[in-house]
């Protein structure tokens, strides 16, 4: 009787792993579909701009992005046959969103381990060190500054932009000095301006704007020993898979190697320097 009631079952089993096969197979297929597939399909990459001259400017009345970091979001738009979207946020969210899936890449993010706990990098676009940009008449900054130490100073304040890689390394490094954080470029720039700060903590190469703008009185200094220096990347989802990585990673290696990514670089020094005349 057990034996009469069980053969359907086993008639069955077959059958069944059959179609378990087959939906095994279906769901492989599907998550074999790179991450870039999924963006060609939705016909639009999404890049998260923080503005950080010379690597990513806004124009404030027409909305329309620059910076070579923007130009390098625009041809990989090219290389995956889409249209680039920017959606403007935050260096205090950048990481935040894109591990929240607001857009596919991050502009210009430095690469650091913590960041590397939430999501993943490409290979740099460039190398980046922090240097302090001030007035060389200001009396709190001794003339023979070499170090962060040498101005590590209760009465010293130093500008910064907040949620930076730079905020991050002179929170760190400094002890007495006061550190004001604020929203963004402009900001900080016109905070040592107009001596309510001190010093702007900020990107060697955006420092070197600021000083060429300023040439009567701004001077910056590359402190030894080095706040940070790391590479300058684009910031990628934490689920991509080796693979769909390698596709941008070898995107930028030849942009690197072929000296195009040295000349987006001119050209956007060269915009903020005309823009500031």
């Amino acid at each position: 009787m057990l034996s009469k009631m069980l053969s359907p079952v086993l008639r069955a089993l077959p059958a069944l792993a059959l179609i378990t096969g087959l939906s095994t197979t279906a769901a492989s297929a599907q998550n074999a579909e790179g991450y870039w597939q999924g963006v060609q399909k939705a016909g639009v990459l999404r890049c998260g701009a923080a503005v950080a001259p010379p690597y990513v400017m806004r124009d404030p009345a027409s909305g329309e992005y620059s910076g070579f970091f923007a130009d390098l979001c625009r041809e990989f738009a090219d290389v995956l046959k889409v249209k680039p979207e920017f959606v403007d946020t935050t260096w205090d969210n950048i990481v935040a969103g894109l591990q929240a899936g607001k857009w596919d890449l991050s502009l210009a993010l430095n690469r650091t381990p913590a960041r590397a706990m939430a999501v993943q990098f490409s290979v740099p676009a460039m190398e980046y060190q922090i240097s302090l940009a001030y007035n060389k008449e200001n009396p709190k900054i001794p003339a023979g500054a070499t170090s962060v130490a040498d101005i590590d100073n209760k009465d010293v304040t130093l500008a910064v932009m907040s949620g930076t890689a730079q905020d991050k390394a002179i929170t760190a490094a400094v002890k007495n000095a006061t550190i004001l954080r604020l929203p963004g470029n402009d900001e900080t720039r016109l905070a040592v301006v107009s001596r309510r700060a001190d010093i702007l903590v900020d990107a060697s190469d955006t420092n070197q704007l600021f000083t060429q703008s300023n040439p009567d009185w701004a001077v910056a200094l590359n402190p030894t020993p080095a706040l940070a220096k790391q590479g300058v990347a684009f910031g990628l989802p934490h689920q991509l898979s080796a693979s769909d990585v390698e596709v941008v990673n070898i995107f930028l290696e030849e942009k690197v190697a072929t000296g195009h990514v040295e000349e987006l670089i001119k050209k956007a020094v060269d915009e903020v320097l005309k823009s500031a005349q």
